[in-house]
């Protein structure tokens, strides 16, 4: 059985804007298009994505950023019932955002390790496997 990975938004655009651990998540991708890994994207992170790169840059970024994704050797995948209340579950009993809640669940659903760069979803590890990718240095003033 191949090993699974869900990608958290925080993981594409570590690869996307070549950031600490984006070989990670290239080494990842590269197993998925040789058929040893599934990889997996919840629908929300599509959204996430597309808003954030047109605010940080402008609707054409945005478009052109699915347009890659959607490129990637990874599976979209829906909201069902059973997502959602396993996001229902972990939101209420989490100080996390709707979006990880439900990219959580995705990779609980999946029995996938959750790739992120995101100390929000440290939390979710006491539900499944996570790997972190290396977070941000802070700017010291």
């Amino acid at each position: 059985m191949a090993k699974s990975y869900v990608l958290d938004t925080s993981a594409i655009f570590t690869l996307t804007k070549a950031e600490d651990g984006s070989d990670i998540v290239e080494d990842i991708l590269s197993m998925a298009k040789k058929g040893k890994y599934s990889v997996y994207l919840s629908f929300i992170s599509f959204m996430e994505l597309y808003y954030v790169a047109w605010q940080e840059k402008n609707e054409s970024a945005a478009k052109e950023l699915v347009i890659l994704v959607k490129s990637l050797p990874v599976q979209r995948i829906e909201s069902n019932e059973r997502i959602t209340l396993s996001a229902g579950r972990i939101k209420a009993n989490n100080k996390l955002s709707v979006a990880d809640a439900f990219i959580a669940a995705t990779a609980i659903d999946k029995g996938a390790v959750l790739v992120h760069k995101d100390p929000e979803l440290e939390i979710v590890s006491n539900y499944v496997e996570t790997l972190e990718l290396p977070y941000k240095r802070r700017k010291n003033y």
